[in-house]
């Protein structure tokens, strides 16, 4: 077996929507978001519009030659910036030698268990109407998990959906703060969220703060699987 690189240098790959949107701090997209060192793959043509609201099309080929260049760049793991890739999950698995997470939906039984008994966890989207059971069902999510989704508010789904180059940050903030208070007040049982969307990454405080709830995101999960990659080294 191979050593294991220290903590600080063992780079995670990120498999990259082909948009223009700003990658604002936060954003999975953005290097400076992240504890450790990224390398980054624009999949080309991947447009968020092709794999959100077309669920993905023919580009999972592209997807497959991107994650094997970013294991070639060096990756020690693979995700990527759309929680909609759920779908490639398997394939993107069984095509590299590293561990694979396309989703963050991934997280969410793991959440469940962490709860009070009575509570669950709740999914939040940029796109209710395009999130299918085959995008869950690849994630392993339980069935009857609530779903909460920004469509419907004024900026955040319409910017990232639309692949638009400018964003107003305060309303995008907003429209996933009303998102996730609307999901709670649905369901009084909720324990937690899950951020199924990547750009939703930066208002997680905010979500937290205005819900009481434990947020979990993509930068969660990537950081848990870096840490078991590259166990942080104590002195002894």
């Amino acid at each position: 077996m191979s050593a294991i690189p220290p903590h600080d240098t063992a780079a995670i790959g990120i498999l990259m929507l082909d948009s223009r949107f700003p990658r604002i701090p936060g954003d999975a997209g953005n290097p400076l978001s992240w504890p450790f060192p990224v390398v980054i793959r624009v999949v080309r043509g991947a447009s968020p519009q092709r794999i959100v609201r077309e669920g993905g099309g023919d580009s999972l080929t592209a997807f497959v030659d991107a994650a094997r260049a970013l294991v070639d760049d060096g990756a020690v793991g693979i995700t990527t910036t759309c929680g909609f890739l759920s779908l490639f999950q398997k394939a993107l698995a069984e095509a590299v030698p590293v561990p694979v997470v396309t989703s963050s939906l991934a997280q969410v039984e793991m959440v469940n268990r962490t709860l009070p008994a009575g509570r669950v966890a709740g999914i939040l989207t940029i796109a209710a109407s395009s999130l299918t059971q085959r995008h869950l069902a690849a994630a392993h999510v339980p069935a009857a998990t609530p779903i909460g989704t920004t469509e419907g508010g004024w900026e955040f789904t319409r910017a990232i959906l639309n692949d638009e180059p400018a964003l107003d940050v305060a309303l995008a903030r907003q429209d996933n703060i009303d998102a996730a208070l609307a999901l709670q007040e649905a369901n009084p049982h909720l324990g937690a969220i899950v951020l199924e969307c990547t750009n939703m990454v930066p208002y997680a405080p905010a979500i937290a703060a205005a819900t009481g709830l434990p947020v979990y995101s993509i930068h969660t999960l990537v950081r848990w699987m870096h840490a078991g990659l590259c166990p942080p080294r104590f002195a002894t």
